[in-house]
């Protein structure tokens, strides 16, 4: 019987990661996403794999976004020495998110061994560094779309267009053991129907077992045009109060869908000539690649090329690919609208821009995609009065514009119209995975109740047995969590002393204690309030 074990984006929607095992032995991975969001969900990066890298021949990579390719340095790094099967778009952009992903977890380590070394404690390391992640890019093997391939004796793949994002795919792979042929598909991230840029998922009318992703299984994004429309009366507003326009964006695909959008509005003449600034370097590099692939645009994006323009540029907009120029930016006064990463606004240099411009009545925030638990952009969506950033509270008081129609992510009505495709023949199976749980149920539901296909959501660490029959279930053990008790006992500890200390400086200092210090403490005490009860 073949095995599928569901080593991430079940239960979530990161660190996608699919084990498929043959009764003859073999092992294909799909996906090597790196986890994200919550500490904990951040702590599964470091667990066990759950099996032997180094017995894995193949990894099926569906696209670049790091939920999805993330960790493969790490794989490599812990012995993997196969082949990473994906399209070329993909490979050419995880050259940049790989190596920027490194960057990132190396930074993270250094500003956390300086802290640790300050209280005497061990250094931390990376979850893998640049070198790792270079090293991990011989192994990328691109695979044209359309073509059958043989990975190894009785494995066939096909990839897709999915529809999400530049070089995203869908996964056909055609599996035999016992005798038997299995068809299996991994939609991987599916796009919407009118997704810009890149031409519209690929209907799939045939599998035995599918694997659904419902990242927005339990709602739907608003109409494209009144979505567009709202993200012009975004820069406008922001524009009458002489104020900026801020656009936390995710560096792959959403960034280059803004610059579009804004491209449109410039040669329309619908927005004024203020600057423009893309403030990300993986940004701008991932730009130049969706430039160099232009076969992979739809029509509309290709008529625009053929009519002598480039979709993703204007006379008015500058490239930042440096700190300095990035700080300049915040010196400019009056309008400018800035896009900058990263798109859940938890880390770069977006957070300097909130810093700067959050807290201003007339300034712009345009949240144009998903926003996990968590998150900074989370909290300004759900309606916070302040967010912290760099330990500091700031003010929300600009107008927040939450865009969903912008997203990349197909929504509850696309992901049912694509599934529709599949002929009631096939009558497929159907996991349904890469969501939070209430949004992956959602979506199974509405597929038994509308095509009467049995539809499951399975867990993080579920081992499916597949046959033509039925899928029998089972979950595997969760691997031991690291234990950060001793270290909140620690700093439980110290918290304790420096109360101490400030108790003795308040009986010093009382007459000269500022309302400011004393709305700091209680923010302190908000926050302290927060964890305990979290």
């Amino acid at each position: 019987m073949i095995r599928v074990t569901c080593f991430g984006a079940a239960g979530s929607v990161t660190g996608s990661n699919y084990l498929i095992e043959t009764s003859d032995g073999k092992k294909i991975i799909v996906d090597c996403g790196l986890f994200q969001g919550s500490r904990e969900m951040e702590l599964r990066n470091w667990e066990d794999w759950g099996y032997d890298p180094r017995a894995i021949k193949n990894i099926i990579l569906t696209h670049a976004h790091i939920d999805h390719s993330g960790r493969i340095p790490k794989i490599v790094k812990d012995g993997f020495r196969g082949k990473i099967i994906t399209s070329p778009p993909t490979a050419e952009l995880c050259e940049v998110m790989l190596l920027d992903s490194a960057h990132v977890q190396e930074m993270e380590a250094e500003w956390k061994t300086r802290k640790n070394r300050r209280r005497a404690r061990k250094d931390t390391h990376p979850l893998y560094t640049t070198r790792d992640a270079a090293e991990s890019l011989k192994f990328l093997a691109p695979n044209e779309l359309d073509q059958i391939v043989d990975l190894e004796p009785g494995i066939r793949i096909r990839f897709r267009n999915a529809g999400h994002i530049l070089g995203s795919s869908i996964a056909e792979l055609w599996v035999e053991d016992e005798g038997k042929e299995t068809k299996i598909v991994f939609s991987g991230d599916l796009g919407k129907h009118d997704q810009l840029i890149v031409k519209h998922p690929f209907e799939i009318g045939n599998a035995d077992f599918l694997f659904i992703e419902s990242t927005y299984g339990d709602r739907l994004h608003r109409n494209f045009e009144d979505s567009k429309a709202e993200f012009l009366e975004a820069i406008n507003y922001a524009i009458s109060n002489r104020e900026k326009v801020i656009i936390p964006a995710f560096a792959l695909e959403r960034t280059q869908e803004v610059l579009y959008l804004l491209g449109e509005f410039s040669r329309t003449g619908q927005i004024p000539n203020i600057p423009i600034f893309l403030d990300s370097p993986l940004a701008i590099k991932a730009t130049e690649i969706f430039r160099k692939n232009k076969k992979y645009y739809d029509e509309a994006t290709q008529a625009i090329v053929h009519q002598g323009f480039d979709p993703f540029d204007m006379p008015n907009l500058t490239l930042t690919p440096t700190t300095k120029e990035s700080m300049k930016i915040n010196e400019i006064n009056g309008s400018a609208i800035i896009i900058s990463a990263n798109g859940m606004c938890s880390a770069g240099r977006i957070k300097h821009h909130l810093k700067h411009n959050l807290w201003r009545p007339g300034a712009s925030v345009i949240i144009a995609g998903f926003q996990a638990q968590g998150s900074t952009g989370r909290q300004i969506v759900d309606g916070a009065k302040a967010v912290t950033i760099f330990g500091e509270k700031v003010a929300v008081r600009a107008k927040v514009f939450t865009i969903g129609g912008l997203s990349a992510h197909a929504d509850q009505a696309d992901l049912l119209a694509w599934v529709g495709h599949f002929s009631k023949k096939s009558n497929p199976t159907i996991f349904v995975t890469h969501g939070e749980p209430t949004s992956s149920q959602a979506l199974a539901t509405k597929i038994n109740e509308k095509f009467g296909l049995s539809a499951y959501v399975p867990k993080w660490r579920e081992v499916l047995t597949l046959d033509h029959v039925e899928a029998v279930r089972e979950i595997l053990p969760e691997p031991v969590s690291i234990d950060l008790r001793q270290d909140m006992l620690t700093l439980a500890e110290e918290i304790e002393a420096e109360i101490s200390r400030f108790k003795e400086q308040i009986a010093v200092k009382a007459p000269k204690i500022t309302e400011e210090e004393l709305e700091k403490l209680k923010d302190i005490r908000e926050e302290l309030q927060t964890v305990i009860s979290g």
